[in-house]
């Protein structure tokens, strides 16, 4: 798979690894750590390519043949395809056609990961997967949005012209163990503020909402539309749809932390609603999110907490931020 060294494509691999797949994990760790895989580096089932897959010679690296090709690999945070437009925009079209090439080549399945991005600032809530979305062209955010939703068209287009089995899973906000600590996102980035006693940046009024999926679930979502033979894209993301304000009082709340909100301007053109209609999951896969809200963000937070007191150096000791971790 690409991108296996990021976020969900780490989990991703566990998960396959788990079911006694054997994986080949290509990321140029643009994004990515090496430290998301590095307890699978001595599995014998495992295989880290360091390359870049908008250039030729990484399909020729990564050798197979293959039997499922998962192209996971983008910068997937503001922070992330902002500091690299170029990069996102090559992984999403070189990148996307060079994998697509393998898969057919080797007459694999083929999953691109796509987004919710892809719909933009909707003005249909929720959003179905046949609805062609509200996207600025040439805005900031573009650079991530266009190369997705190119993506999706270029594998279309294979699967129309070449008949490769190619399908498209829209991913709506997932989070969990694993994201980064600064990746500009809002569950993490309202973690570490509130673990470290500091006031949670609310962008905007803070009234725009979100659809958070825990990794898990977005997981089993992604590998049963790959199972499947299906084309058309599917929405894998959670019902649980909250404002930005709720999200930061509630990890204030499960954390303990004595912090406040601090309201700073809202970034152009971010979306004001998002969720999914995952109807067509729940038809075509019998797929729904398992993980409630509490006990996701708590293993998150657990998660964010260790890794605070690694990077100090010292024992995580008990605190009044971490106390209620542990209570389920």
């Amino acid at each position: 798979m690409t991108g296996g060294a990021g976020f969900l494509g780490s989990h991703l691999c566990e998960r396959l690894l788990a079911a006694g797949i054997e994986v080949d994990c290509a990321d140029n760790l643009a994004s990515g750590s090496l430290d998301n895989v590095r307890h699978l580096l001595r599995h014998p089932g495992f295989r880290f390519v360091e390359c870049d897959v908008a250039e030729p010679d990484c399909a020729e690296a990564l050798g197979g043949p293959y039997d499922l090709v998962l192209h996971f690999a983008c910068p997937a945070s503001p922070a992330d395809y902002l500091r690299m437009p170029l990069e996102t925009m090559d992984v999403g079209s070189l990148g996307t056609r060079t994998m697509l090439d393998v898969a057919h080549r080797d007459r694999a399945r083929f999953l691109l990961a796509s987004t919710s991005e892809v719909y933009g600032d909707p003005l249909v809530h929720p959003q179905r997967e046949d609805y062609w979305g509200n996207v600025n062209p040439v805005g900031p955010r573009s650079v991530y949005d266009e190369s997705k939703r190119f993506a999706e068209a270029l594998v279309t287009a294979h699967a129309g012209a070449r008949g490769t089995d190619a399908g498209i899973v829209r991913i709506f906000n997932t989070y969990g163990p694993r994201m980064r600590a600064h990746d500009g996102r809002a569950v993490p980035t309202f973690i570490c503020q509130a673990l470290a006693g500091e006031p949670l940046t609310v962008t905007g009024d803070g009234g725009q909402t979100r659809s958070l999926c825990y990794v898990d679930d977005t997981v089993e979502g992604v590998l049963l539309v790959a199972a499947t033979r299906s084309v058309r894209p599917v929405n894998i993301g959670g019902s649980d749809e909250v404002t930005v304000e709720d999200l930061a009082r509630r990890v204030i709340a499960v954390t303990g932390s004595r912090s406040g909100l601090q309201f700073v301007d809202r970034p152009v053109d971010d979306p004001r609603r998002r969720r999914p209609d995952t109807a067509l999951a729940r038809e075509l896969l019998g797929w729904e999110p398992k993980v409630r809200w509490e006990e996701g963000i708590k293993r998150t937070i657990a998660y964010f907490a260790t890794e605070s007191a690694d990077a100090a150096g010292t024992p995580e000791a008990p605190s009044q931020a971490a106390e209620p971790i542990a209570q389920s």
